[in-house]
């Protein structure tokens, strides 16, 4: 079922992991992709070629979200690819936990600037283009709810989403625009296996604390995203979705 037919969406972060596999079943649902990277060219090219395969429309487009002028380059390729824009998917993000011992201005940098800098550019630069109908999805966590320990700075991060999804629902509410957050639990990707959470004493705690007694997939967190996305969703703004498995 095509619930996005005939919509644009741009999903930062795009190359791999949650990102990809919201490309793909944004995609899949209908909509014109652009599949944005930072500098992963080729793993969006393969995510732009998996689209491509299944019938689908897409196109990789490479910009630093932390960097003002490559995001507005970014919306504008956008809108010259495809003539048009209706979904935002502010995905991009890391995490590195530290105790607060260990926190330093460069790892809160880093954190912030890709984590809360990127999605205020990208929403403040798609907002000229998005009309009536339009969603912005922000890519959460479960950490905002749990508060792990050794997590300050990310959790700060993602609170901070929380706190601007609400802001950004009131402030483009008139205009006809939605804007929701989707916060995963703790998901398998190419990220988390790099992170070292796979097989470690994190994942088995989040297994143990989680009422479905497993870590998340892409494919449990992309169609509440393509949800958000669609019409259906048409009277949900400022929500924070958490996506955890009942863990809280």
């Amino acid at each position: 079922m095509h619930t996005l037919k005939d919509k644009v969406a741009l999903v930062t972060g795009a190359s791999k992991g949650i990102g990809a596999g919201i490309a793909r079943r944004l995609a899949a649902d209908g909509a014109r992709v652009v599949v944005n990277y930072g500098s992963d060219a080729a793993g969006a090219d393969r995510v732009v070629a998996d689209i491509e395969a299944a019938g689908g429309q897409a196109a990789a487009v490479g910009a630093d979200v932390r960097n003002e002028a490559e995001v507005e380059a970014l919306v504008q390729a956008a809108i010259d690819r495809f003539g048009r824009l209706d979904i935002v998917v502010n995905n991009a993000g890391m995490y590195q936990f530290a105790r607060i011992e260990d926190t330093t201005e460069d790892l809160f940098r880093r954190q912030f600037d890709l984590n809360v800098l990127g999605p205020l550019l990208v929403a403040g630069a798609a907002a000229r283009y998005l009309g009536r109908g339009g969603s912005i999805v922000n890519v959460g966590s479960f950490v905002t709810r749990v508060l792990p320990a050794e997590s300050a700075i990310y959790s700060g991060t993602k609170g901070a989403i929380d706190a601007i999804t609400g802001v950004l629902s009131r402030e483009l509410g008139p205009r006809g625009i939605r804007v929701n957050a989707v916060n995963p639990g703790l998901v398998e990707t190419e990220g988390s296996h790099a992170a070292g959470a796979m097989g470690s004493d994190f994942q088995a705690w989040n297994e143990a604390q989680t009422p479905l007694g497993r870590i998340g997939q892409v494919q449990d967190i992309a169609p509440i995203v393509a949800y958000l996305a669609s019409d259906a969703a048409g009277w949900v703004t400022g929500e924070c979705i958490v996506a955890s498995g009942g863990m809280r």
